[in-house]
């Protein structure tokens, strides 16, 4: 009875996720959650909102009842010191959940248990192999409690960005075990940063409900955006020097950010490193 109820409400669930207006909801709901009401309205939402989703009013930079509208909250700052930085040569991007941390020795990255995706169709490079074949990827997901600024796990030089517009898909664990290529599909940003130990990416993936991936260093390129979206391969010759804890951009709502790591930093670290699924990371920027 209980296996029959379940395999039902999968099904179910896969019905309404492949037929809903994924990009239009998403935009309907970054609207909404960017209309800036009457402040006897709006205020009293975001802190219903905070509350809800167990936020930390006292962590954000400014007052809740001082942003315009529960997306401005959102995507808030914290206060100075908040997320201290630390010396090692790498830290975590963002607050989440390490959801999938692996080597990738066949060009391979792991979605789910039984589900995979290859490098190539994720970077669409050509050079992915030579970047980042036989070094790590680390999958952080967000969820609606996390701060949702993304920051640079490295010292480096952004050298280019590519936008790869896709599908918007939700990113949530039912998503990542019965969506094939979910991370390949869904529309993504990936920030290329040269380092002293090789190429590291850092991958912004779109979700439903995400209303704009945002770059901090770059805001023409912008997720989901109405009208054709073309894919893009943005370089920078002179490039552009980032320390960490830089921010890099932003998510509208909650979605994933995926590491690329080189063979170099692999070969330097993977003993230090405690790879496997579903650690919880509380501070964006410590490792």
């Amino acid at each position: 009875m209980t296996k029959g109820w379940l395999s039902g409400y999968k099904n179910s669930m896969s019905v309404v996720t492949r037929i809903l207006p994924k990009r239009r909801l998403s935009r309907l709901v970054g609207r909404l959650m960017h209309w800036e009401g009457p402040s006897w309205l709006v205020h009293p939402s975001i802190k219903a909102f905070a509350s809800f989703y167990k936020i930390r009013l006292d962590e954000a930079e400014r007052s809740y009842d001082e942003y315009p509208s529960i997306g401005e909250f959102f995507v808030r700052r914290l206060k100075a010191g908040i997320r201290p930085v630390a010396p090692s040569w790498a830290v975590h991007p963002a607050d989440s959940r390490i959801t999938q941390a692996a080597t990738i020795d066949d060009g391979t990255l792991i979605q789910a248990k039984g589900r995979t995706y290859k490098l190539t169709e994720f970077t669409h490079d050509s050079e992915s192999d030579k970047k980042w074949l036989g070094g790590l990827f680390l999958t952080y997901y967000l969820c609606p409690t996390d701060y949702h600024r993304v920051h640079s796990p490295v010292d480096g030089i952004i050298k280019a960005v590519r936008y790869l517009p896709g599908m918007l898909w939700p990113v949530n664990e039912w998503s990542t075990q019965n969506v094939p290529n979910l991370f390949s599909v869904n529309e993504r940003v990936l920030v290329e940063i040269e380092t002293d130990l090789g190429v590291v990416g850092v991958v912004f993936v779109g979700a439903t409900n995400v209303g704009h991936i945002v770059l901090t260093f770059d805001e023409q390129i912008r997720g989901n955006q109405e009208g054709p979206r073309i894919p893009q391969y943005k370089t920078y010759p002179e490039g552009i020097a980032v320390k960490k804890g830089d921010e890099l951009g932003m998510f509208r709502m909650g979605s994933t950010v995926v590491m690329l790591y080189p063979p170099m930093f692999r070969q330097k670290f993977q003993r230090d490193l405690d790879l496997g699924p579903a650690v919880r990371v509380n501070s964006a920027l410590i490792k």
